[in-house]
């Protein structure tokens, strides 16, 4: 390997290499050889290193996670105050607005021309994708996007006796203040990655997916030059009806596409394990990720717990959150971001998979196929 780096130049400065150095001393004669193979190897690891990917993925990337900042938003985004973020709702376009705020504190430009609104209409009332870019640094590549989504909706208010307020911490102000984090790392990085990552929380997703679904029929970016999308659902809470998921989670519609496995291998540099769950292809259509999926973008949903105790209830509160090991898999999640942001190929469906017939022929719609 050093052998064929030396023969491309790849990494050489314009300076001549030192000669190697020479010692007359009879005294240090015989120490000669090891002296010129020491420095010879110094040399090596000096000129390997400058020939290293000035991108190359790290989990460093992320350590500005804070399962503190976590907890601190959440504890707001899923209060009584906040009366479960209904759709539509005054406390969901308050939820809208903190979003639009944080993303731009966080460092994202506007997603909609000036603005961090899509705005639809739901039941005559005015709703809103909260859409924040960071534009690619390839001058290429930057024309392609990544979509990181999660919904930040859930079913507000439901009964007249005892606690009424489904407050949607796990599900699903978890994976939303989980997408802010990642929205500070990203922005924050000194080389940001090759292609424009898109990250958009979506209104109505417990009503049917109905902000993804609007966002396909009226995408801001073209469907065609969106490589993927990674879509978050419940990373807070590790007490799965299947048995406890630390340091760990799943990933929907596994082998629908080759995502997987580099969402995999992010987990693997991460310490975390990536999951093929027998849920997983059911629960392929039950998020945001299936409305892009439909019109042919290589999409899935990443869960670290796919059914836990108190989903769908009102005791769905921030205080049972696992926020140490959402930050681990928060990371992991940033790093496996990354790493399809940088690649030079683009996730394809897998068309030897039956159950991908759909998706792979509203793809080959999608590029003019």
């Amino acid at each position: 390997m050093i052998k064929s780096w030396l023969e491309s130049g790849v990494g050489r400065s314009s300076c001549a290499y030192p000669a190697p150095l020479v010692i007359r001393s009879p005294r240090l004669k015989t120490h000669r050889h090891i002296i010129i193979v020491a420095l010879v190897g110094i040399l090596a690891v000096r000129h390997m290193a400058l020939a290293a990917p000035q991108n190359a993925p790290s989990i460093n990337a992320f350590s500005g996670v804070s399962a503190r900042t976590m907890r601190a938003n959440l504890r707001f985004l899923a209060s009584d105050e906040m009366r479960g973020r209904d759709t539509p709702s005054s406390e969901l376009d308050l939820a809208a607005a903190w979003i639009a705020s944080q993303f731009e504190q966080a460092g994202l430009e506007p997603g909609v021309k000036d603005s961090y609104f899509q705005v639809a209409t739901f039941r005559d009332k005015s709703v809103r994708n909260v859409i924040g870019i960071l534009p690619g640094s390839d001058p290429v590549l930057k024309n392609s996007y990544l979509l990181v989504s999660g919904h930040y909706d859930h079913v507000g208010v439901r009964g007249t006796e005892g606690d009424t307020i489904f407050n949607g911490a796990n599900d699903n102000g978890s994976s939303i203040v989980a997408m802010i984090e990642l929205a500070k790392c990203f922005a924050n990085m000194k080389v940001r990655p090759k292609r424009t990552l898109v990250f958009m929380a979506f209104w109505g997703e417990e009503k049917g997916l109905q902000g993804a679904f609007y966002y396909g029929k009226n995408p801001v970016f073209p469907l065609a030059n969106t490589v993927a999308m990674v879509n978050m659902e419940q990373l807070g809470r590790t007490d799965d009806t299947d048995g406890p998921q630390i340091s760990r989670f799943a990933i929907t519609g596994f082998d629908y596409t080759n995502l997987p496995a580099t969402m995999s291998e992010a987990g693997r540099l991460a310490g975390v394990a990536v999951d093929k769950r027998p849920q997983g292809d059911p629960y392929f259509m039950a998020s945001d990720n299936a409305a892009l999926a439909a019109v042919g973008v290589p999409a899935h949903t990443v869960s670290v717990s796919y059914a836990f105790p108190d989903y769908h209830r009102a005791t769905d509160h921030w205080d049972k959150i696992d926020y140490e090991n959402m930050m681990k898999v928060t990371k992991a999640i940033g790093l496996g971001v990354f790493m399809l942001a940088e690649a030079k190929t683009t996730p394809k469906w897998n068309e030897s998979n039956p159950k991908t017939k759909r998706y792979v022929e509203a793809w080959k719609k999608l590029q003019g196929g």
